[in-house]
């Protein structure tokens, strides 16, 4: 399980980019796979009062950097993390505050990814971030690939 300190330092680094900051983003919970951010609806509306799309991928382009960031910190390496891709799918509008998890997509390894990352200094996985609605249901879907590229 990752630690209070490393969700601290996690959050330290989202409020060090001021966009970010701006946004009101706050992790959820870190259950060791799956990241949940949280963010107030009204730092985020658009014009027919519902959540803008620009913030629903960017709050799931940050949960799924976050995941990477931690899964890389807790198994004790250090390597910057970038989106390579990414795919965004607007299923429902959200008329509510937005809540994001992202994980590991169905399929990637997170034991092949950290063995490739230690031999080759350079490794690639898939990860999955929904925004969810109140009542259930999902309100966007986001689908990327990213990169590690270890520090020496």
């Amino acid at each position: 399980m990752t630690s209070d300190a490393a969700l601290q330092r996690l959050h330290q680094h989202y409020q060090s980019m001021p966009p970010v900051a701006a946004m009101q983003v706050n992790i959820a919970g870190y259950d060791g796979s799956r990241l949940r951010l949280h963010a107030p609806l009204s730092q985020h509306v658009n014009d027919k009062g519902c959540a803008f799309g620009g913030s629903l991928a960017s709050m799931m382009t940050l949960a799924s950097w976050g995941v990477m960031s931690l899964g890389i910190e807790q198994a004790g390496l250090k390597a910057e993390v970038f989106v390579a891709d990414s795919q965004t799918r607007y299923l429902a509008p959200l008329f509510a505050d937005l809540d994001v998890h992202a994980e590991l997509a169905p399929g990637a390894d997170w034991d092949s990814f950290l063995t490739t990352l230690r031999e080759r200094r350079r490794a690639r996985t898939s990860l999955i971030a929904r925004a969810l609605l109140p009542e259930g249901g999902i309100a966007t879907e986001f689908t990327a690939r990213y990169v590690a590229i270890a520090k020496p």
